[in-house]
């Protein structure tokens, strides 16, 4: 059956699926790790600083993967991604005695190297395989990209925490590497040997000169991934377990459906931004979409504070900030393989990539400092919610000077 889709396509399915079975380990071991260190009695702090090397690494990577990614090729990029995510896994099978504070953040120091290049080689892909003047065909397949891939993440959540009950930390972990080394094997065979390669290489200080257009975009963002990560990675998760009192497979299941949602929503972001009436979004877009959410986290942080039902509040809240942010993400992702040149797509994707790592590394650290900070509990998730509204400000300010030419979509 598949022998008689396009090339294109055939590439795009390999691509997909590499990010996809990535994707699922990789929102798996991110809940593993919340949810056992929380168990052993760590502070939000501690759990922050983790994913700390994660974070750092990934903005390191996307930086100089897409350099990378021009000289050697996305398909390398992307295979070294699988493999580095499979001995990540491998790190957190030593005895529970060798299990440190160090190991762990190195550990996820190279899960989050492998991570951003399965990102940037997946994300720098779609633009190479879909003709230059079909912007409405590249939104759409952008989207059923990023929109799938979070869906798993939300998934990998869920995983997560249910291996964890079943498997114990060791054994899920060990399940999880098994099949990632499988679909490594699968991905060296099928993916195309010189995908994304430049033709004219880049020079390395090359990495840092991008246009206007995606610098501004990158700085947009970089805050609006801070505003989501600054009270839902650490933060969110502890709040419902400490506070709410949640076991492990209630906290997995109820971000796993969250995440699961926004990424239907973003799948589905063309249809409701407007792309099905002819035309593509821009920066004016973004700038109007980012305003629809500003003030959201501000809202659901006064909801905490006067008393009301906190579960209610923040159902209530999750499920519209997800739509919303949803969007939001889709647009952005739209605009960079929009705004990126063709030859070196990966240059400018990575520095887009690097500063939504940025983002997400100030907003890890920031979750879990402030959240112990002003005293955990619902103070401390409060904290959170308003540092989350004066990021999303800041968005929509930068993102006013985004270009606002609508090109029509073919």
């Amino acid at each position: 059956m598949l022998g008689h889709l396009s090339p294109e396509i055939r590439q795009y399915l390999v691509v997909t699926g590499n990010y996809w079975a990535f994707t699922l380990t990789d929102g798996a071991l991110r809940m593993l790790v919340v949810l056992h260190f929380h168990g052993l009695g760590y502070s939000p702090l501690e759990i922050a600083l983790l994913f700390l090397f994660y974070e750092i690494f990934g903005v390191i990577t996307n930086l100089v993967g897409g350099w990378l990614g021009a000289h050697v090729g996305l398909n390398r990029t992307m295979n070294v991604g699988l493999a580095l995510q499979v001995i990540a896994l491998a790190m957190l099978l030593v005895p529970a005695a060798l299990l440190t504070v160090p190991w762990v953040m190195a550990a996820q120091a190279l899960s989050g190297i492998a991570k951003d290049l399965n990102k940037m080689s997946a994300k720098s892909s779609i633009k190479l395989l879909v003709p230059a003047d079909s912007q409405g065909t590249l939104y759409k397949w952008v989207a059923i990209l990023t929109g799938s891939k979070n869906a798993l993440k939300g998934a990998g959540f869920f995983l997560g925490g249910v291996l964890l009950m079943w498997l114990g930390f060791a054994g899920a972990v060990g399940a999880m590497a098994v099949a990632l080394a499988l679909v490594w094997l699968a991905s060296l065979v099928f993916l195309k040997k010189d995908l994304g390669k430049a033709k004219n290489k880049p020079r390395f200080r090359e990495i840092l000169s991008k246009s206007r257009a995606i610098n501004i975009l990158s700085a947009a963002r970089m805050l609006l991934f801070g505003a989501r990560d600054v009270w839902f990675v650490v933060a969110l998760p502890v709040f419902l377990s400490q506070t709410l009192g949640w076991n492990h497979s209630q906290t997995g299941g109820f971000l796993a459906v969250w995440v699961i949602g926004y990424g239907a929503v973003q799948a589905i972001a063309p249809r409701i931004t407007g792309s099905v009436k002819g035309s593509v979004p821009d920066g004016r877009s973004a700038t109007l979409w980012a305003a629809s959410l500003a003030l959201l986290p501000a809202v659901i942080a006064l909801g905490l504070g006067a008393g009301i039902n906190p579960t209610m509040v923040l159902i209530g809240g999750l499920l519209l900030f997800g739509v919303l942010f949803a969007i939001n993400s889709s647009l952005h992702s739209y605009l960079i393989v929009s705004y990126a040149g063709r030859d070196g797509v990966s240059l400018d994707v990575g520095f887009y990539y690097m500063a939504n790592a940025m983002g997400r590394l100030i907003g890890t650290v920031l979750s879990g400092w402030v959240f112990q900070l002003a005293g955990q509990g619902t103070a401390g998730l409060a904290a959170c919610l308003w540092i989350s509204a004066a990021m999303l400000v800041a968005t929509v300010i930068i993102s006013l000077w985004l270009p606002g030419a609508r090109r029509s979509a073919p």
